[in-house]
């Protein structure tokens, strides 16, 4: 068998002169064919001389149009869709050339050089021979590539326009040894029809499909099935020990056309149990537009997601800031791989109150984008001093600036472990949140210029910095165990993309000091998400690799929430964002509050004593760290539900 692949590999690529001169014989062959039909096959009504002229006349235009559009210079064992309207532009421009030789001669000569119905004859049949003996050639070069040896049986989900390029793409990929079975569909109406010689079933119909068929694989070629649908079919397939497959989107097509190697095995992200979220742009581009931008941690995996975001509604500037040097610089490259340009680096630390002061009065931001935060809670537990001095006082000194430098907008980024937080990280943002909130409304009391200070808060995202999602899939290709830290543990989930449209969205809706609450879907246990994760890759959960329970860290919680709730949210135009009701605080106690937290966390104050300043400014907060539990009573505060919805 492998002998005779490699002699059949070795078949030389016909040279062009020897294809050029098999079209113009097939071509000279079609017109004696065009005449026999126009006289039906009488020889004695066919005059050799006039078919004679009509070869000459023929081979001239051919000679000349083959040369032009060079149809010799495909390899005729890889022909494609391509070639076929090469071949139809080249026999057009033939015959047209013909008819048009003809009249002129009839006028100026009095007869005609070809009988027009045979110029037209001409033409169909050209066409025909000229398509079909490279749609043989292709054909029997496949067969006698693939003849004897065994193939994957496959099914095609999707019996649209991404399904049928699907299917040719493996007919076409002699190495890919597939043989597709069937195509899968919804879509009641094409069932039971058949697609290049292949039958569409309802997705009804899988499991018996598998069965039937012996399936190895199902190809996903469906840009708009909902998530849910998705996730169904995938765990039929994994029930099954079927591989799932999908295809790269249009937009990684080139001229309607992918490859077997784009093709790849489906992700978890793809999956999330969640339909995407409408959003609603033209707010957006109309506040962004020829506008500069200020977006702090732009290298994290939020904040450089924000400003892929940004570059569609053109700005006028945006203004990159952080203090990772190296993930900044990737950031650059990356915009210059773009071709964007109209972009700042500053290499600062929202903490360094003198060089933030710099780049506002540098490039006076008129819109900001607060990003910058530490977000790894257990870090955050042994840290109390960072994650003051990053997400407190670091957003006060930006909110500071915006106010100073007269901001439209300051839209900060926050989490929901700031909901009745169990850690402190969670109770920083909360601060935060609270630092940000009066402000405005200290503001709109004194009637000074409003900053229009917004939150948004979301819970994990899928594949962002810290997230489950790049570990697990780490922990997998090392052979496991995947670490889960308890049974029972739940997490909301959107992917970055979205997330960041959301905070573009609620950050243009917002009238000031609102929080706005994204509609997270429902949540998904992390044991689940391991163990489908695992089964994706080809594994079986318990068997091959193993699941390791760790326990929960210092200040983890079980459950997140979100408040997003009848009693505890307000409805907007869009119905996944929700405006959080949350108790109001005066501007005035807060500020002096959070001075003295800062001072504290300045002077490098003992754990225990920030821990307890931060229960003084969130009462909510109770926390779930054994090392702080005597110092904040189990019981929990009662949240008072008073603030204004915006």
């Amino acid at each position: 068998m492998v002998e005779r692949l490699k002699k059949i590999k070795k078949i030389n690529i016909l040279p062009r002169w020897m294809i050029f001169s098999l079209d113009l014989a097939i071509s000279a062959f079609a017109l004696i064919l065009a005449y026999l039909l126009r006289f039906n096959f009488d020889l004695s009504a066919v005059s050799i001389d006039e078919v004679l002229v009509g070869i000459e006349l023929l081979t001239i235009f051919n000679v000349l149009v083959f040369f032009v559009v060079r149809t010799y210079a495909g390899i005729i064992r890889f022909t494609s869709i391509q070639d076929t309207y090469r071949i139809l532009l080249v026999v057009f421009l033939v015959n047209f050339g013909c008819l048009i030789t003809n009249l002129a001669f009839e006028r100026y000569a009095g007869q005609q050089l070809i009988p027009y119905s045979v110029i037209l004859i001409n033409a169909l049949a050209s066409f025909l021979f000229l398509n079909s003996y490279r749609i043989g050639v292709k054909f029997i070069y496949s067969y006698l590539m693939t003849v004897g040896m065994s193939k994957k049986n496959i099914l095609i989900y999707g019996a649209g326009e991404a399904g049928i390029a699907t299917k040719r793409t493996f007919d076409q990929d002699s190495n890919a040894h597939i043989q597709v079975r069937a195509f899968l569909d919804d879509d009641p109406r094409k069932s039971d029809k058949v697609i290049d010689g292949v039958k569409i079933y309802h997705t009804s119909e899988l499991k018996k499909l598998i069965e039937e068929y012996d399936i190895a694989e199902l190809v996903i070629a469906a840009f708009s099935l909902p998530s849910k649908a998705k996730s169904d079919l995938v765990d039929i397939c994994l029930d099954n020990n079927i591989k799932v497959l999908t295809v790269p989107p249009l937009s990684h097509w080139i001229n309607g056309h992918f490859s077997t190697k784009q093709i790849q095995k489906i992700k978890i992200e793809d999956l999330l149990d969640r339909e995407p979220i409408m959003l609603y742009n033209e707010i957006v581009t109309d506040q962004l537009k020829g506008k500069r931008v200020l977006v702090t941690g732009a290298a994290g995996s939020i904040g450089s997601e924000i400003v892929r975001q940004l570059i569609k509604y053109e700005p006028a500037l945006l203004i990159l800031n952080d203090q990772a040097e190296s993930p900044l610089y990737d950031l650059e490259l990356e915009l210059q791989e773009l071709g964007f340009d109209n972009y700042v680096v500053c290499l600062t630390d929202v903490r360094n109150l003198e060089a933030t002061t710099r780049m506002f009065e540098s490039y006076q931001p008129q819109y900001v984008y607060h990003a910058a935060a530490y977000k790894h809670v257990p870090m955050m537990e042994h840290s109390p001093c960072e994650a003051v001095l990053t997400n407190v006082m670091g957003t006060k000194h930006i909110a500071d600036l915006a106010v100073a430098y007269q901001v439209k907008r300051f839209v900060m980024v926050s989490t929901d472990k700031a909901v009745n937080p169990t850690n402190v990280m969670g109770t920083t943002k909360r601060i935060a949140e609270m630092y940000v909130q009066s402000l405005y409304h200290q503001l709109e009391k004194d009637g000074q210029h409003l900053v229009k200070f917004i939150t948004t808060r979301f819970g994990n995202v899928l594949g962002s910095n810290g997230s489950v999602i790049p570990r697990f899939k780490k922990q997998i290709e090392e052979g496991g165990p995947v670490t889960v830290t308890h049974p029972d543990i739940t997490r909301f989930f959107m992917t970055i993309p979205e997330a960041c449209q959301l905070v573009l969205e609620a950050g243009s809706m917002g009238n000031g000091g609102e929080i706005f609450v994204f509609d997270m879907g429902k949540s998904v246990k992390i044991a689940d998400l391991a163990k489908k994760m695992i089964r994706l890759s080809g594994f079986t959960p318990g068997v091959d690799i193993k699941i390791k329970y760790t326990g929960l860290r210092p200040g983890e919680k079980l459950y997140e929430e979100l408040l997003n709730n009848a009693e505890n949210t307000v409805n907007t135009y869009h119905d996944k964002i929700l405006i959080a009701k949350v108790r109001e605080v005066d501007y005035a106690e807060v500020k002096d509050q959070v001075e003295d937290l800062i001072a504290l966390a300045a002077n490098r104050a003992d754990s225990k004593i920030l821990v307890s300043k931060l229960k003084t400014i969130v009462p909510e907060y109770v926390t779930s760290n054994p090392a702080y539990e005597s110092l904040i009573s189990k019981s929990k505060s009662p949240v008072v539900s008073i603030q204004k919805a915006g």
